[in-house]
Parts: structure tokens; C-alpha cells; sequence
């Protein structure tokens, strides 16, 4: 029961207006490299922005590489760019180093915060040369006090690369405070909580490395430092007239009206971001509902009473006159967690296990060239892998491509 409530509850969440004016960095033809250390190797945020720009956006083809090597520093990041990033196509690369570049801490000083700065004005210029657009990023936070870690070492170093970095003209992202307001509710949720294997952790137990929320609340503030939008669509109909009031991001038609409810259908232009079976929990601490899922439904006038909100034959939940008349957000609703609620759901969920297969071609690959150079079927194993990597984007992209869907809104029995 607790769970079906969390997920309702995330339909009545803050509907404050963020504006989607600024469009997303990413365009149509854009490649985008991922450079980084043992963080970007781990694949986990890199894969949450292929998922969120395949579903938000069909119809731009953009593709992805991930550069992470474990270790690495930002003068190490500058030494690959030939091999690593330009060798790609890339257009667009964002750059997150600055724990290694320390020592995990034990190396803090003047020196090493100098090679930094250097390894940073490097890759800056080589972008620019390359017309690469650069977004440089701080790094993730460590497991440290948020309190201490906001004045400490790491922040200020990562804070003057920062303005090193627009300085030179290269957009950047503060991964590190946008964690930390995260990092914060979770410290305060976990003071209330006695157990302590129900505590809520960001990190593994060194402290530095991610668990799979860190790499969520970090794919978070890389997106929200591209410029994803919060708003995916919104329909708002009359429901005793069946009049359209408005349509943002799709196209609504066949509208119907009668004593028990409206029926009608809707075309989206793009889709919201969710991350599978029960991955809507992973939204308590990371406020991806109302920051970048802002799917609306809103039915004004109809009777009072609850009714059921069913999408392609399939309900999804159920909501009073009052909550429709005030916009649901519908994007992770469902009547139960162990299952998609509407078809955009189970959309973004095959998007997430064909964006996680090839993630898994990518490491392969990478393993391949350099480590197998003297196997035998060299030739066929790379045309094999190209070939099941362009198959592979091609499901990913049909996948995710909106499709009508049919909305029911009925007087509950």
C-alpha cells in the first residue's frame, strides 16, 4: 500500500511553472563525449542523459561515447583528446575531473591545484581549435559533511576551474552544489531514520565512488546544466464542453464529452524520463518529477466525484474533479509500482534496458581495441560490433518515437 502511494503521490507534486524556453544544448547531429575519471567509466550518468535526449527529444539524432578511464586526472584527459574525443566527431564534450586531480585529498595543495587549472586551459583550447563545444564540470561530491565539503578544498579549486573556464569561453556545470542540495534532504531524512541499512547513501563505502542514486543525482545536474527542460507537454480540456484550452508539446484531437467523463487523443511531441520497475522511488531525494517531467493533464468542469484516468485501455489511477481541474502530473502514475503505468512508461523503460545493452557494446568495444589487438578475428568482431551498434540506436530512436495515445477520463463506479 505504501508503495502505490508514493507513486500517486508523485502525480500531485508542485506544478510551479519552470519555464522551457531555453532550449536543451544538445541539437540534431550533435555528437557528445563524456570525459572523465572511475565516475564517467562507471557509465551510470552518462547512460541517464542518452536515455532523457532520446525521449525528450526523437526526433534530433545525437550520439554518445563514453570516455571515462579509472584515475584519471584533467592533464591525463588532455593527453587522450586525439584518441578519445576528437577521434569520435565529437561537437559537444563535457569534462568532470578534480578528485584524482588531489589524490583523493592527500595531495591538496598548490601544485596539484595548478595542474588542474593547466590540464582544464588545455582542453579548452584544443575543443575550441576543434570547434568542440566544452561544458567544464566540477566533480561529484564526496561523502563528506555537505557543510564542511562547501568550503572545502575540492570546491574551491573546482570552483576557480570554473571561472578559469568562462574566462575562456567554455560553458560550465557546478555539478558539486546542485549534489549537495540532494546530499542535504538525504542527511536530514537519515537523521530521523534508526535503522541503518535503510539508510539512504549516495556513495560506496571509500566515500568517492557513486552508488547508482549518486550517479542519478549527478545525471540530474548534468542535465539540468545542458539546459533540459521541465516541461515535457500539457493538455487542458473543458470536460463539460469538451473545449480544447490549451496544448503545449502535442496535438490533441477526437475529443469527446458525455455524462460520465471525456475521452480524447494525444500526440506528443517528445516523452517524460522514467527509469523502469519501482524507479520512480529513486524521486524522493532527486527532483526529477517537477524539474524535468512535467507531463500535465488537466480537465476542468466535470462533475464531482473520482474518476479513472485510462491511457490505451489501461489505467494508470485514479483522481477527484478537483485534482484533474489543478493539472496532474501523470508522467510516473501508475496503479502499481512492479508495472509501467501509461505506454510512455513502458517506452522509457525498454529505452532504459536498450540504452543499458549499449553501454555494454561500448565497454566491450573499448576492451576490444585496446586490449585484444592480436585476436585473430580483429576485422569481423569490430564490423560485427558496428553493426549491432547502429541496430542497436536505431531500436533505441524507433522506440522511443511518440505514438497517438488514447486517453479515458470515467466516473469511477
Amino acid at each position: 500500500m505504501r508503495l502505490k502511494s508514493l507513486f500517486l503521490l508523485l502525480t500531485t507534486l508542485s506544478t510551479a511553472h519552470i519555464s522551457a524556453g531555453a532550449d536543451f544544448a544538445l541539437q540534431d547531429g550533435d555528437t557528445l563525449v563524456f570525459l572523465g575519471d572511475s565516475i564517467t567509466a562507471g557509465h551510470g550518468y552518462t547512460k541517464l542523459v542518452e536515455e532523457y535526449t532520446l525521449l525528450r527529444f526523437p526526433d534530433r539524432h545525437v550520439r554518445f561515447f563514453n570516455a571515462g578511464q579509472g584515475g584519471d586526472t584533467a592533464a591525463g584527459g588532455l593527453q587522450r583528446l586525439d584518441r578519445d574525443v576528437f577521434s569520435h566527431g565529437a561537437t559537444v564534450l563535457t569534462v568532470a575531473f578534480g578528485v584524482n586531480d588531489i589524490g583523493w585529498g592527500m595531495k591538496a595543495d598548490e601544485e596539484h591545484k595548478q595542474k588542474y587549472f593547466g590540464g582544464i586551459r588545455g582542453i579548452i583550447e584544443a575543443c575550441q581549435k576543434h570547434h568542440v563545444r566544452v561544458f567544464i564540470c566540477s566533480p561529484a561530491i564526496t561523502a563528506e559533511n555537505p557543510d564542511t565539503a562547501e568550503n572545502g578544498f575540492l570546491q574551491k579549486m573546482t570552483d576557480e576551474g570554473l571561472a578559469i573556464a568562462k574566462s575562456m569561453g567554455a560553458q560550465t556545470i557546478d555539478i558539486q552544489r546542485t549534489m549537495r542540495s540532494i546530499q542535504r534532504e538525504i542527511t536530514k531524512a537519515d537523521k530521523a531514520e534508526t535503522d541503518p541499512k535503510k539508510k539512504t547513501h549516495l556513495h560506496v563505502e571509500d566515500g568517492v565512488h557513486l552508488t547508482d542514486l549518486g550517479q542519478l543525482a549527478m545525471g540530474y545536474a548534468i542535465l539540468k546544466g545542458l539546459g533540459a527542460p521541465s516541461d515535457v507537454s500539457s493538455v487542458a480540456l473543458d470536460g463539460k464542453t469538451g473545449k480544447l484550452i490549451s496544448a503545449r508539446g502535442c496535438r490533441v484531437d477526437d475529443v469527446h464529452t458525455s455524462t460520465n467523463g471525456v475521452t480524447f487523443t494525444r500526440v506528443d511531441e517528445g516523452l517524460p524520463l522514467n527509469l523502469g520497475m519501482l524507479g520512480a522511488l529513486n524521486f524522493r531525494f532527486i527532483p526529477i518529477p517537477n524539474e524535468l517531467n512535467r507531463y500535465l493533464l488537466t480537465i476542468q468542469n466535470l462533475p464531482s466525484g473520482k474518476y479513472n484516468i485510462s491511457v490505451d485501455g489501461r489505467t494508470i489511477g485514479i483522481a477527484t474533479d478537483t485534482q484533474l481541474a489543478t493539472s496532474l502530473n501523470i508522467s510516473s502514475m501508475t496503479t502499481n509500482g512492479w508495472e509501467p503505468g501509461g505506454p510512455w512508461d513502458a517506452q522509457a523503460a525498454v529505452i532504459k534496458e536498450l540504452t543499458e545493452a549499449r553501454s555494454k557494446m561500448e565497454i566491450a568495444s573499448n576492451l576490444r581495441v585496446h586490449f585484444l589487438t592480436n585476436h585473430p578475428q580483429m576485422t569481423s568482431l569490430i564490423s560485427q560490433a558496428q553493426i549491432t551498434e547502429t541496430n542497436l540506436v536505431c531500436l533505441q530512436r524507433q522506440t522511443a518515437h511518440p505514438f497517438p495515445y488514447h486517453f479515458e477520463i470515467r466516473k469511477a463506479e
